[in-house]
């Protein structure tokens, strides 16, 4: 299963502030992704970085991905809805110089419309657009030397519109919306933010079950394989997201979600950001709990692999020999404990009678012995 994990942003600890630098210590943590965050306004004197990054990611495995403006109204008036597409239009146009994959937007308020068919057949005509757009930008061919510079714009895929859920009732974004846009238009990609998520759904995410639930739905629904998430420990209350937190301090675990990753996750392409106050160590810890779900999915595989092969050698089912094994490693723990097995009680014995030596009788010189009174016999 093709994971990579990654913080969005440059990472707390990095010493310098750029994206390369940024790059470069995440890659040290063995981490493999980044998400840039252009979630206000975009200068242009950034671009010089978006393209030494765009550099960087193409010559190497790293994944680089961008989120759009946080505040979005595609729902609201014409006027509001245009100065969102121009907020967008330059988050794409960043996205395509620094060879972003994923460019993730949000849609805002429900405005006018009641949540249902026709809200999402209006965001679905918006990503409609905004996918053509992006194709448009990413490999005209008219423009190949203006961008020799960039050799992904014509020879990588474009970058894929990810539609992010929301984590407020007054906003659009569903589990269930998100999922229909994306299966109704091509080049799109749900982006579950498993904190919004848990949040809408009164802390839905709890145990490895419920993440397999999530994306059974997603993948009846959607179709597709390809994921991008968030995750972060989140402060809620009556179905909505307060603000994010460490993930040791929310009730939202991910050993579950590492747990399903490493049973169930092989059918998945899914790129993980770390939206953690801590970022890049949040980062981190998500990686470990991974690699620990996969080391004990591995010893458990052996195990059985190796109880089976010994079972069908003695002919006697696995089950069994597990059974014996059990039993075997709990006498083993007892042994070590000093803790010995109570041995089995015996029946009692009686006691001997005792025998008692007398004088020898005058009469026949021979020696007698008087048996003494037995007192536990009752006759």
């Amino acid at each position: 299963m093709p994971l990579k994990l990654g913080p969005a942003g440059v990472p707390l600890s990095c010493k310098g502030r750029t994206i390369v630098e940024g790059m470069d210590d995440i890659t040290v943590l063995g981490l493999d992704a980044m998400e840039v965050q252009t979630v206000r306004t975009i200068q242009p004197q950034h671009f010089d970085q978006y393209w030494q990054a765009g550099i960087l990611s193409w010559k190497s495995d790293f994944e680089m991905n961008m989120h759009g403006p946080y505040y979005a109204e595609l729902l609201g008036s014409k006027r509001e809805r245009n100065r969102t597409l121009s907020k967008m239009e330059t988050s794409l146009q960043a996205g395509k110089i620094i060879n972003a994959r994923h460019l993730t937007f949000h849609v805002g308020p429900y405005a006018e419309y009641e949540p249902g068919p026709a809200a999402n057949e209006q965001v679905a005509n918006v990503m409609a657009g905004v996918v053509d757009r992006v194709r448009d930008v990413w490999g005209d061919a008219e423009e190949e030397e203006d961008y020799a510079a960039f050799p992904w714009v014509h020879e990588a895929e474009p970058s894929l519109v990810g539609v992010e859920t929301s984590g407020r009732q007054e906003l659009w974004g569903t589990v269930e919306e998100v999922l229909d846009v994306c299966n109704h238009v091509e080049g799109t990609v749900p982006v579950l933010n498993m904190g919004h998520i848990h949040a809408r759904g009164h802390g839905r995410l709890r145990t490895s079950e419920d993440y397999a639930e999530l994306f059974d739905q997603a993948r009846e629904t959607y179709g597709g394989s390809t994921f991008y998430c968030h995750f972060a420990g989140v402060e809620h209350r009556m179905g909505n997201a307060l603000h994010y937190t460490q993930i040791k301090k929310s009730d939202l675990k991910f050993e579950p979600f590492a747990e399903y990753l490493a049973e169930e996750g092989d059918w998945m392409d899914i790129t993980i950001i770390s939206d953690s106050p801590l970022l890049e160590h949040d980062a981190m810890y998500m990686l470990q709990h991974y690699d620990k779900a996969r080391q004990r999915l591995l010893e458990i595989r052996a195990r059985d692999e190796r109880r089976a092969k010994l079972a069908a050698q003695q002919g006697i089912d696995p089950e069994e020999l597990k059974r014996k094994e059990e039993e075997a490693a709990a006498a083993r723990k007892a042994q070590l404990s000093g803790e010995t097995p109570a041995p089995a009680k015996k029946p009692a014995k009686k006691p001997a009678k005792k025998a008692q030596k007398s004088k020898a009788s005058k009469k026949g010189g021979m020696m007698a012995f008087d048996e003494g009174e037995d007192e536990a016999d009752v006759f």
